[in-house]
């Protein structure tokens, strides 16, 4: 189908408060996008104005040419009559009906003849592998196969788009990411565009084609996956795309300790402009000799924390403390002295605004998914 297009929308629930403002928002046909924020930030908003069961305050929502809601123009198409789907946070299947039965429901409802009906419920129960209990019922189902089966209840009607209300946030963390995949193949699969709300940057990042960060009903930034890890558009975006998160240090004015140290040494590149904050992942924090061009001081390790697959390293850096993430066994422990280093640094002016590197084709307000895959502040530069 054509691309989903939103312009200028916002919705307001009554005395001044706003859910979503101003939202300008393009899904291209046959993306996965997910819309991702904390809770409140206006994502579930923003997916049910799509869908039809919220209808926005000001602005335009359109499919291609055809304008589903339009406030100025007083037009607004009901969500039957949209070709969409809409999976919620609870699978909401009859309990009274079986798999098939519940799959089937949609197409009874369109009135869809017996054995065209059967026949796409089938099909649709064995892409989500649950074809083999199509004649049990949601009570003997495991929460991850009722989960599936709500899926194939919207595949067998056959949307041109899919929307996806948190609906893993009720599973344990083993069917999470068992559905991950799923999801991911349904999508590869079947062509659909989907529309995913999340307020899990894990689910995001490892499934969209796209990602749409939002907070207080504004949007922070558009960008594939790995665009957005690498070049966050701002503050609240690096600090919230990332595990564990990114350390985000002040460095003016009158800066003191690591502040000081990160300020000497991002002067000594050439920047746009003086950067008020410095910013570090984890994983680009490095324990042990530095390459003569990184950046370095000296930690004590508070902490060391083993996961498995991976070391946190809680560190004491100057006057703050900082976390380091290692996917080798880490040799130190609580009250050790290392020396800690980093070639990668995200620096930000006084607004909070992504300063990109010099060369850098990327644009730190919008979209980051064209230009340098390389806009960070290289120690070796």
């Amino acid at each position: 189908m054509p691309a989903i297009t939103l312009r200028g929308v916002a919705k307001s629930y009554g005395g001044g408060d706003y859910a979503v403002k101003n939202l300008d928002l393009t899904v291209p046909d046959g993306a996965f996008m997910c819309l991702l924020g904390p809770s409140g930030c206006g994502k579930t908003t923003t997916l049910r104005m799509i869908a039809g069961l919220e209808q926005p305050t000001a602005g335009t929502i359109a499919v291609g040419d055809q304008v589903l809601d339009s406030v100025e123009g007083g037009l607004y198409v009901p969500p039957e009559k949209r070709g969409m789907g809409l999976v919620f946070q609870n699978y909401a299947l009859w309990p009274h009906l079986s798999i098939r039965g519940n799959v089937e429901f949609g197409l009874r409802m369109r009135k869809v003849p017996a054995a065209e009906r059967r026949s796409r419920a089938e099909a649709a129960l064995r892409m989500v592998h649950v074809d083999a209990a199509m004649d049990r019922y949601p009570s003997q189902l495991s929460g991850g196969q009722q989960q599936r089966v709500a899926l194939a209840r919207m595949l067998a009607v056959n949307p041109s788009v899919l929307l996806l209300d948190e609906p893993l946030s009720n599973l344990d963390a083993r069917l999470r990411l068992e559905m991950r995949a799923e999801l991911k193949r349904i999508h590869e699969e079947s062509g659909a565009t989907i529309v995913f709300v999340t307020h899990d940057q894990l689910e995001a990042l490892t499934m969209a084609t796209d990602i749409a960060v939002m907070n207080d009903g504004e949007l922070q930034q558009l960008a594939a996956p790995m665009d957005m890890y690498a070049r966050p558009a701002n503050r609240f975006v690096a600090e919230f795309v990332g595990s564990p998160p990114m350390a985000i240090v002040d460095v003016g004015p009158s800066p003191t300790g690591l502040a000081a140290s990160l300020l000497r040494f991002t002067e000594s590149r050439s920047t746009r402009v003086p950067p008020a904050a410095v910013g570090i992942r984890p994983e680009a924090l490095r324990l042990g000799a530095p390459p003569g061009s990184a950046w370095h001081e000296e930690a004590l390790v508070e902490a060391v924390l083993p996961a498995g697959s991976s070391w946190t390293v809680r560190l004491r850096v100057l006057d703050t403390e900082l976390y380091a993430l290692s996917y080798t066994p880490v040799q130190a422990v609580p009250g050790d002295v290392l020396t800690c280093w980093t070639e990668e640094m995200h620096l930000f002016d006084a607004d909070g605004v992504r300063i990109p590197s010099e060369g850098s084709s990327a644009d730190p307000s919008g979209d980051s998914s064209e230009g340098s895959s390389e806009d960070r502040v290289e120690a070796g530069a």
